[in-house]
């Protein structure tokens, strides 16, 4: 369990050259981890086969252009339910602390509700507090999903498994609205009042250092979960 959501956090979280150099040994190390069944891990083959083949820049355009230009997609889990009212800063710090108290520090620069990230600290728990933890966002996760679906993209695949893996297949959210404006202005309007985050996020095309992406590789070969993020 602790490695399918470290993979399934991998492929959903911004493609870095990390991300890229460790996509090769994604799906062997799945099927070591034999959480998922054969039909499941094939799935993510699209996925998988893009973050090999295709060109970096373009595949961190697209990941902008999918999860960053509004809300209905975000991959930030308090955006859906506190939007940005002051509850959703008490959650970010509730949040916090449950990682600390899993003995894990922050080093990405994101913040605590940024999915990957809540599924890197979900592979350091048992599998069935992971499990119950999972399913605490599954109305997000599932509208998640049923929303990726729609826009035929590969990355539908691993929100459809974790929102299986959640029990909230099929599941509505009423809160964020499912489409986005498409026009410059209406998105300025959208994005008007949006928090200052906690660090910049890296700029398109910033590269990780080798030694972290073969850090990586050599983490998911062996199979041997550690208790950091390995963001950063």
């Amino acid at each position: 369990m602790q490695w399918t959501l470290r993979i399934l956090s991998t492929l959903l979280r911004y493609p870095d050259e990390g991300v890229k150099q460790v996509a090769p040994v994604l799906l062997d190390a799945l099927e070591r981890d034999n959480i998922l069944t054969p039909r499941q891990r094939e799935t993510l083959r699209p996925l998988v086969d893009q973050l090999i083949a295709d060109d970096l820049l373009d595949l961190q355009e697209r990941y902008v252009a999918l999860f960053d230009r509004g809300r209905a997609l975000s991959l930030h889990l308090f955006e859906h339910v506190h939007g940005e009212s002051r509850d959703r800063g008490q959650a970010m710090v509730d949040l916090r602390a449950r990682y600390e108290a899993q003995g894990l520090e922050i080093s990405a620069r994101e913040l605590p509700d940024y999915l990957p990230l809540f599924l890197e600290y979900l592979s350091t728990l048992p599998a069935d507090q992971a499990v119950a933890e999972l399913a605490q966002p599954g109305v997000i996760i599932g509208a998640l999903s049923e929303r990726l679906d729609e826009k035929d993209t590969p990355y539908a695949a691993p929100m459809r498994l974790l929102a299986d893996m959640a029990g909230a297949v099929g599941e509505q959210l009423p809160i964020t609205p499912p489409d986005d404006p498409d026009d410059l202005a209406a998105l300025d309007a959208l994005w008007e009042e949006e928090q200052v985050r906690f660090e910049a996020p890296a700029a398109p095309g910033t590269a990780a250092a080798c030694p972290q992406a073969s850090a990586m590789v050599a983490r998911f070969q062996s199979l041997e979960p550690g208790r950091s993020f390995p963001h950063g």
